[in-house]
């Protein structure tokens, strides 16, 4: 008997560790690669490039040098993450959140001039004169480790129902914009990846074809199918481990096509930059603009509320819908309050047209008509 018992536990610790080590080998790979020796040589060409990293336009504050809602030190920062983990977001809405749920028969065969669905966080999918684009798809969690940074809901339409697809568009690495999982199931796909700089490192490492990737750095552009796909700056940063901090670029899109023009912020802070992509690319007919996970603590990774607004108007944008947002509890946010706050600040501008659509909602700009549902969404009793 005694003997069985050992061979038992014998067996339950070789099943840990083999799950151990297939659980790390996954993480590894979820991690993605870094830029190669010749890929380097050249970006340090680059005058935003400097000591082994792409550098912000404006330094950055970062929660391992300040404090803000409680947050003290990347130590704080990581435990606060861990604990949400465990017990969840108080941030979290009570009740689940109204949303279009999408098929592939949601879709039409030919994309639309401009229409755009808004699939939660900063996952879009656009339709630009003919062509159909998927922005930071993320569908699971932000993290590469199952159950850490959870989604407040899940996305409107499920990885495997997307439609055909034209090009994918990464703004940057994070893992709350860049998604291992998508990214292998994208493999097969008649697509083409459009990313910024050293983020065709991390889509080779998980079997993309290197002729299907178009990297581009600030101030350069992509073309082809009649659109131009423009990276300009961000105030912002890289990196899927510490180590791997800022060796890929991250950029802000300005996507032209014959008829319309599309900005998309990606992460960044506020700067001058909002004014000069303006004045070289604008006036846009629709922005997505990120509104979230703002934190004294670090005051220049993304916008304030006030901020937005002031993007809104440096781009020159006809219309905006706000993303970064409503899906993920990145800097200790009730989960609409920055919503709440951005349309509070549009509707006192008087000049910003806010589309706010549900989840996986169909929005043409000019045609589809959006209402604040974020204001008795969620609630309930914990």
């Amino acid at each position: 008997m005694a003997k069985k018992t050992v061979r038992r536990a014998l067996v339950s610790l070789a099943l840990v560790a083999l799950l151990a080590v297939a659980a790390g080998c996954h993480v590894m790979q979820a991690i993605g690669d870094t830029p190669s020796g010749e890929e380097i040589a050249a970006y340090e060409k680059l005058p935003y490039y400097r000591d082994g990293q792409f550098q912000s336009p404006v330094p950055l504050i970062h929660p391992g040098r300040s404090s803000a809602r409680g947050l003290s030190g990347l130590p704080r920062f990581a435990w606060r993450h861990l604990s949400r983990a465990i017990a969840g977001s108080p941030n979290a809405p009570v009740a689940p959140l109204p949303k279009a749920a999408l098929d592939k028969s949601s879709f039409s065969a030919a994309p639309a001039a401009l229409a755009a669905y808004w699939l939660g966080h900063s996952s879009l999918i656009i339709e630009l004169e003919g062509k159909r684009l998927l922005v930071d798809p993320v569908f699971g969690n932000a993290a590469p480790v199952p159950g850490i940074m959870r989604r407040y809901t899940s996305a409107p339409l499920a990885r495997e129902h997307l439609p055909p697809l034209d090009y994918v568009l990464l703004t940057h690495d994070h893992y709350d914009h860049l998604e291992y999982a998508t990214m292998r199931a994208l493999r097969a796909w008649n697509v083409q990846f459009v990313v910024p700089y050293g983020v065709g490192a991390h889509l080779r490492k998980w079997g993309i074809a290197p002729g299907r990737i178009h990297e581009t750095g600030w101030g350069e552009a992509y073309h082809a199918d009649g659109l131009t796909f423009a990276s300009e700056r961000a105030i912002h940063f890289s990196g899927r481990t510490f180590g791997s901090r800022n060796t890929s670029l991250w950029t802000s899109w300005s996507l032209k096509g014959q008829q319309f023009r599309v900005f998309i912020s990606g992460d960044s802070g506020y700067g001058e930059h909002f004014r000069d992509i303006g004045a070289k690319h604008g006036p846009f007919d629709l922005a997505f603009i990120e509104i979230d996970a703002w934190n004294e603590g670090w005051p220049r990774t993304h916008m304030f509320p006030e901020e937005v607004i002031r993007a809104y108007h440096d781009i020159g944008a006809r219309a905006m819908v706000p993303v970064h947002w409503g899906v993920f509890d990145l800097a200790g946010h009730p989960w609409n309050e920055s919503i709440r706050l951005v349309a509070d600040l549009a509707a006192q501008a008087g000049d910003v047209s806010l589309l706010t659509p549900l989840m996986g909602e169909r929005l043409v700009p000019g045609e589809s008509v959006t209402g604040a549902w974020w204001e008795t969404a969620g609630e309930g009793k914990r």
